[in-house]
């Protein structure tokens, strides 16, 4: 199947009280497990690419892999650039042939914000392509853009309303107590925020911050309208893991075993989160709306 937009299946996983996975990948392995994960399962799936990943990679060099991984599927996948401030990251982005964009605008003044976006939607929309935008501060590091703890901001309702009502937006991901990385405490989570912006804004959410999260906690945020839920410091974990656990069985000289055993791990993980998120058996109607 072609690359999709990520908002036909953001859509459809709001309307069935599910969650539609969006992975961090940092290279051609883990994209590979992302999508024969998803097509195992018989989901929807969001690859997600940091801009930090962009720059090593290139913009068209991963538009290729996602071109080639998803053309060997018939499960709907979009290629997504994660947590975007430079607009000539997302023009690139744009010409190379990827389906969605974030424009992280949450550190601008909300005026600055919306403008922002806003120029973002026009450069998007008339190439088919989902636009994600940010309000609050989501806690954390996430592609060399750091937030303390002391400067996390949860997204006011009111203005979370005005800030959609306002623009075209396939995704709108609020701050809502979620954090980037690895949690030091028991995240806590404002459900009731969540629950007023998804029903104020009409607009899917996002979940940013996943790793880590419990089980209940996933299910209670899909329930309540975060239709993707970003998962991006797991991966980093299991892409590193998954080469040192099959290191540690006896050193090795060929590489591509290394590869496939990163391969592995990596689709366990995805996997279990898919079928957590309730997305699993889904691919058919993520293309119907």
């Amino acid at each position: 199947m072609p690359l999709v937009s990520m908002g036909p299946m953001l859509r459809a996983a709001r309307a069935g009280g599910y969650g539609v996975g969006a992975f961090n990948i940092v290279d051609y392995t883990s994209f590979k497990a992302v999508v024969e994960a998803a097509d195992e399962l018989d989901a929807p799936v969001i690859a997600q690419v940091s801009v930090k990943t962009v720059k090593l990679w290139g913009y068209r060099a991963i538009a290729a892999w996602a071109r080639q991984l998803a053309g060997a599927t018939t499960v709907p996948v979009a290629l997504h650039v994660d947590h975007c401030r430079d607009l000539d990251v997302i023009r690139a982005c744009i010409e190379a042939g990827w389906t969605s964009v974030m424009f992280d605008g949450s550190h601008l003044p909300f005026a600055d914000n919306l403008a922002a976006t806003r120029e973002v939607v026009g450069l998007a929309k008339p190439h088919g392509i989902a636009v994600e935008a940010e309000l609050g501060a989501i806690g954390g590091v996430e592609d060399d853009i750091a937030v303390a703890d002391e400067d996390a901001r949860l997204a006011d309702p009111e203005e979370a309303a005005r800030f959609c009502h306002g623009l075209e937006l396939d995704v709108f991901a609020p701050a809502i107590g979620t954090a980037h990385g690895v949690y030091k405490g028991e995240p806590r989570l404002a459900f009731d925020r969540i629950d007023r912006i998804a029903n104020e804004t009409g607009v899917p959410l996002a979940l940013h911050g996943g790793t880590g999260l419990a089980d209940d906690v996933f299910r209670r945020c899909i329930a309540l309208g975060c239709a993707k839920v970003n998962i991006s410091t797991q991966i980093k974990y299991a892409f590193v893991e998954g080469f040192a656990a099959f290191h540690a069985t006896g050193p090795k000289v060929e590489p591509v075993l290394y590869l496939d055993a990163q391969l592995a791990r990596l689709r366990r993980e995805v996997a279990a989160d898919i079928e957590l998120f309730g997305a699993a058996g889904k691919a058919h109607a993520a293309v119907e709306v």
